[in-house]
C-alpha cells in the first residue's frame, strides 16, 4: 500500500498548470491537502506560516523553474537558508517545460532537489514518485 502525503505545495506562475497539476495529484486519491501558489516568495511564506503553533509539514514541492520575479533557482537559494524546523523532510521535484539540459545538470547538483521532470505532471509519474520516495 502506497503513503498518503500530507501536502504537496505547486510552485508555479502558470495558473492552468497549476490547476492542471492540481487535478492529476488529487485524481490519485494520495495526498490528504494540496497547495498552489504562483510565485517563490509565496512558496517561502508558506513554509514560514504557523496554523496552530506549528509550521505546515509538506511533504513534496513541485518547483518550476522560470518564473518572474524569483525564479526556481532563486526560490532553492532562499529555502536552503531556511531553518530545519521549517523544511521538515521535504522533497522537492523542479517541474518545468525547460528542455535545457544544464538546467536539469544544475538541479542534480543542488542536494535538495531529488528529480526533475517535464511538465505535465502525469497520475502514472506522480503515483511512481510517491512510490519511489514515500
Amino acid at each position: 500500500m502506497t503513503k498518503k502525503l500530507k501536502c504537496v505545495l505547486l510552485i508555479d506562475d502558470d495558473k492552468s498548470a497549476n490547476f492542471l497539476h492540481k487535478f492529476v495529484i488529487n485524481k490519485t486519491g494520495l495526498v490528504e491537502n494540496i497547495v498552489d501558489v504562483q510565485s517563490g516568495e509565496e512558496g517561502l511564506e508558506f513554509l514560514r506560516q504557523k496554523e496552530d503553533s506549528k509550521y505546515p509539514k509538506t511533504d513534496l514541492i513541485f518547483l518550476d523553474i522560470n518564473m518572474p520575479g524569483m525564479t526556481g533557482w532563486d526560490f532553492l537559494e532562499e529555502y536552503n537558508k531556511l531553518d530545519e524546523s521549517l523544511k521538515g523532510k521535504i522533497m522537492i521535484i523542479m517541474l518545468s517545460t525547460s528542455d535545457n539540459p544544464e538546467d536539469k545538470e544544475k538541479a542534480s547538483k543542488i542536494g535538495t532537489v531529488h528529480d526533475f521532470l517535464n511538465k505535465p505532471l502525469t497520475v502514472e509519474r506522480f503515483t511512481k514518485i510517491v512510490e519511489h520516495f514515500f
